[in-house]
Order: structure tokens, then C-alpha cells, then sequence
């Protein structure tokens, strides 16, 4: 179907709108319609209203470079993440863009993928736009990357780690509190032995989540074993190779501790296919609460990091420095707190009274985990599994 030579002709005469028919419908100045638009706020309150009016009437969208170009500002803060298909990020995406739209900012997402050329790209897009603030959500940046935007006096956010420089703000995450919760309620259910499955071992926040793991075990009396211990990649494949080595070890853990959701729900998945019950042959735990941890089979214990806390500390750590809020508002360091959740993946370890106790229903006659479970075959594509540091 085609359109009608009429409403061909009026599509036709459809001209673009700019700032001078919001001035004429407004019937104020240019330089008025402009310093509404970019929130002046010495202009006159009447005249303002008037130019929102028109702004509304005519359904007119500001162009935003044409602003920048006169303002100096572009209204953009940039986002730097690891990868987008971890649901963290999406999630902390929504609740930054959320944030941002509320105080009358756009935001510009780039993904890193951990690629150092990649990396660089994103770095030259987020200055090509103009941005006036980054958060680097993402680990493993270059020096020179983060050179070149203090250079150009860009504020940034950081989370654990940022650099010395007055307009750098740093986010830093409580992973002790949270896991120190999460092993202590496995230790409270008389669980001893209880593997760790970290993330890639070259991020800082992964060594920090294993040490609060080890320091948590300490505390409740627990001897780490080194053969329990397994470098990670923060991804489902990753929770599949490392399950399944754990599968092909003497000695199956009672539980499972991971880094991150995705690792845990790799970790479930390989498990349950196995014919390991979870958590009635072993008890799992994550790290991070994705929306998603709630739904899976069984619901998902975990540890909770909230994104709307870390993208608000962020949002606001930038915003601090762009409007140039007092001195109050600057904080450089800002603690994210963590939780835990406990949901239906952990219970009493298998062959105690405690757990024997605790089921109401006779089940099939029990197998060893250990000794009767057929791993399921891991990923070609992946390099080995190795365990211990």
C-alpha cells in the first residue's frame, strides 16, 4: 500500500522546527529560547514558561550538539562496562539511565568485552560526544586511557580502584560483609567443606571477593583446601567447567560459594543435570542478586549488591563535580554495601542428622554424588580448567 499523493504533498511540506519558530510561537527572544532550553537560571520565570509552552505545542526536540556547541555542555555522562550480556550490567545500565533522565542527563553505554582495542574505541567515542563525566564500571583499563581523559579534566568514577586525581571519585564495594554472611550461613548449617569459585584472578575485585572468602573461612574456624579453590571466568560456561571438575574430583563439596550469579547458575545447571541435588546434595551460593537469581531452579541464595546503589553513588559522584556542588557533596570515596539473600539453594549437608531431619518426603534410594555422577562434557572452545592459584 502506498501513501496518497495528498499525504505525499504534506509530508513533504513538513519543515524542520528549530529554535527560531519555538522564539516566534514564544514570541521572546532566540538567546531566551536557548537559555531555557540549557537551564540558565537567571532567565525570567514567565519568559520560561512561555518558551516551554511553545516547546510543548510545537513538539519540538532541542538539538542537542547545537546546545553543546553553545552551552559548552552536553548533558552526557558516559558508561563504561564489562559486557553487556552479563544481566549486572544491564540492570545497572537501567537504574544509571534512570538516575540521569530524573536530573535532565543523557547517558552514552560503551562495552569494553575485557578488548584493549576495543577499549581504546570506547574511550574515543565517549570524547568524540563530548561527555561530560565517565563512570568506569569495567576493570583492566589502561593507564594511558585513563591518562588521557584526566587530561582533558573529564571527571570519573571509579568502582574499587580509581586513580589520584582531584576529579576521580571511587565507589568501593563491601564484599566482606556479604560473604562473610554467606559463610557464616553455611557454617551455621555444619557445612565444612565448601569450594570457591572466583572470577578471572587478574581483576581486582575478584581477588578481593576470594580473600574475603578465605578471611570469612578463618573466622569460623574452616582450613581452606587448595583443591576447592577454582579461578573462574564470571560467565555460565565458566560455572559449567568448574562444576564439572569438581565432579571429577574424590571428594564433592557440601557447597559451593561463587564470585557471581552467572557462575552460580552454570554451577546449578551443571549439578542438576548430573543428578546432584541442590541443595539437598549440595548447597550453592552467588554473589550480585541479578533479577534473574530469583527465577532459576531452585531460587537462588545469594549475595545482594544493590545497581540502583552503585549507579546512584556514581550519578551523583559526577554530577557533584560537573555542577560544581559543594565541597559536601564530593565525597571521593563512597561504600556500596552487601547482603545476603537467602533463598531455597542452601540446606543441611548431605548425611547428617541435621538434614535427615529436614526432609519431609521419602525420596529414591540415594546415590553418591561423587561416585555415580557422569559429568556432562565441557566447552571445546575453552581452555582447560586448573584449580588452586
Amino acid at each position: 500500500m502506498t501513501d496518497s499523493p495528498r499525504r505525499a504533498r504534506s509530508t513533504r511540506k513538513k519543515k524542520t522546527l528549530d529554535i527560531r519558530d519555538v522564539a516566534r510561537r514564544a514570541k521572546v527572544s532566540i538567546a531566551t529560547v536557548s537559555r531555557t532550553i540549557n537551564r540558565v537560571p537567571s532567565v525570567n520565570k514567565k519568559l520560561a514558561k512561555r518558551v516551554l509552552a511553545a516547546i510543548a505545542d510545537l513538539n519540538y526536540y532541542p538539538n542537542t550538539q547545537a546546545r553543546t556547541l553553545v552551552s559548552g555542555k552536553s548533558k552526557i555522562f558516559g558508561l563504561l562496562i564489562s559486557e553487556i550480556t552479563n544481566p549486572f550490567f544491564p540492570e545497572l545500565i537501567q537504574g544509571f539511565e534512570d538516575i540521569a533522565i530524573e536530573n535532565g542527563y543523557d547517558i552514552m553505554v560503551s562495552s569494553t568485552n575485557y578488548d584493549v582495542t576495543r577499549m581504546r574505541t570506547c574511550v574515543r567515542r565517549l570524547l568524540e560526544r563530548s561527555v561530560e563525566g565517565v563512570a568506569v564500571m569495567t576493570f583492566g583499563i589502561e593507564a594511558p586511557l585513563l591518562d588521557e581523559l584526566a587530561s582533558r579534566n573529564i571527571p570519573m568514577v571509579f568502582i574499587d580502584a580509581g586513580i589520584p586525581n582531584p576529579l576521580v571519585s571511587t565507589l568501593t564495594v563491601d564484599y566482606k560483609r556479604g560473604i562473610r554472611e554467606g559463610v557464616q550461613h553455611l557454617a551455621a548449617l555444619t557445612h565444612r567443606q565448601i569450594a570457591f569459585v572466583s572470577g578471572p584472578l587478574q581483576q581486582l575485585s575478584c581477588q578481593l571477593r576470594k580473600a574475603a572468602f578465605l578471611s570469612s573461612l578463618e573466622e569460623v574456624g574452616i582450613i581452606p583446601d587448595p583443591l576447592l579453590l577454582l579461578e573462574g571466568d564470571h560467565t555460565l560456561e565458566g560455572g559449567i567447567r568448574a562444576t564439572e571438575h569438581l565432579l571429577r574430583g574424590k571428594n564433592l563439596p557440601t557447597a559451593v560459594m561463587c564470585s557471581n550469579d552467572m557462575t552460580a547458575i552454570g554451577v546449578l545447571r551443571t549439578f542438576i543435570r548430573a543428578g546432584v541435588r541442590v541443595p539437598e546434595d549440595v548447597s550453592v551460593i552467588g554473589f550480585d542478586d541479578i533479577h534473574l537469581a530469583e527465577f532459576v531452579h531452585p531460587p537462588l541464595t545469594t549475595v545482594n549488591m544493590s545497581r540502583v546503589a552503585i549507579a546512584r553513588a556514581a550519578f551523583e559522584a559526577l554530577r557533584a563535580h560537573v555542577e560544581d556542588l559543594p565541597p559536601s557533596a564530593k565525597q571521593k570515596t563512597t561504600v556500596i554495601p552487601t547482603r545476603l539473600t537467602i533463598r531455597q539453594s542452601t540446606g543441611f549437608p548431605r548425611g547428617t542428622a541435621a538434614h535427615a531431619n529436614s526432609r519431609t518426603e521419602p525420596s529414591p534410594k540415594k546415590r553418591s554424588p561423587a561416585a555415580q555422577i557422569r559429568p556432562t562434557r565441557a566447552s571445546a572452545k575453552k581452555p582447560p580448567f586448573a584449580a588452586g592459584d
